[in-house]
């Protein structure tokens, strides 16, 4: 079991018994999602955005258009944060102080640099769209050069990271459990709806089966 090391840059102060550093239970809060929320600084602000991401090993890769604003103050600043989170459950108490939620949060610290080199961002376009849905990469065309070129696509390592997971049941105070008082969990979880054809050709054509078994694997199960 690898941990990252803990610094001021990420040892978590606060709750420290949902803290974790380890590195295989972080990849698989990033493996688990899609989106991130990335911070960067424009003009003396702070922003942070929603972006979708892809993993492989220690390196994330973002990509948009080469004039991409947060892209470009990324790359200047030469560092970047983000943070994925997974809302598992919501948690409800028999008072309001300790209604909560069960979630996974991991938040990851890094040096970044700009993929100028073709092979290089295809192969960084492919862990992208893999990490979107397995297979589809293969299923769609190539990329026409000057799709490629006028992408931006950016890749973080990973220097260091921590993460909080609350996965536990409800925590009232001892005179309250006696309470006439409904207290649980009520589980949340992201489900796949059953794919929708686009119109023209694909109506007509059978759903691949990349698309069929990412349906499968995330459909709601009653």
């Amino acid at each position: 079991m690898k941990d990252y090391s803990k610094s001021k840059l990420n040892r978590i102060k606060r709750g420290q018994i949902r803290a974790t550093y380890d590195v295989e239970k972080i990849n698989s809060i990033l493996d688990a999602g899609f989106i991130a929320y990335v911070s960067y600084m424009y003009q003396d602000r702070a922003i942070t955005l929603p972006m979708a991401y892809g993993r492989k090993e220690d390196k994330i890769y973002l990509h948009g258009s080469q004039a991409n604003r947060m892209l470009l103050a990324l790359l200047e600043a030469k560092q970047m944060s983000m943070t994925v989170m997974h809302l598992d459950a919501l948690v409800l108490a028999r008072s309001g102080l300790h209604h909560s939620v069960n979630y996974r949060s991991a938040t990851l610290f890094g040096s970044i640099k700009n993929l100028e080199d073709p092979k290089e961002k295809e192969d960084a376009l492919a862990c992208f769209m893999e990490h979107m849905m397995t297979g589809r990469w293969d299923g769609i065309r190539p990329m026409h050069k000057k799709e490629l070129d006028r992408t931006m696509v950016v890749e973080m390592t990973i220097e260091t990271a921590s993460a909080k997971i609350r996965d536990v049941g409800v925590g009232d105070e001892p005179e309250d459990y006696n309470l006439n008082v409904w207290a649980g969990l009520v589980p949340l979880k992201q489900v796949a709806e059953y794919p929708i054809p686009d119109k023209g050709l694909p109506q007509k054509m059978e759903i691949p089966k990349h698309v069929l078994n990412y349906y499968q694997q995330n459909k709601y199960d009653a």
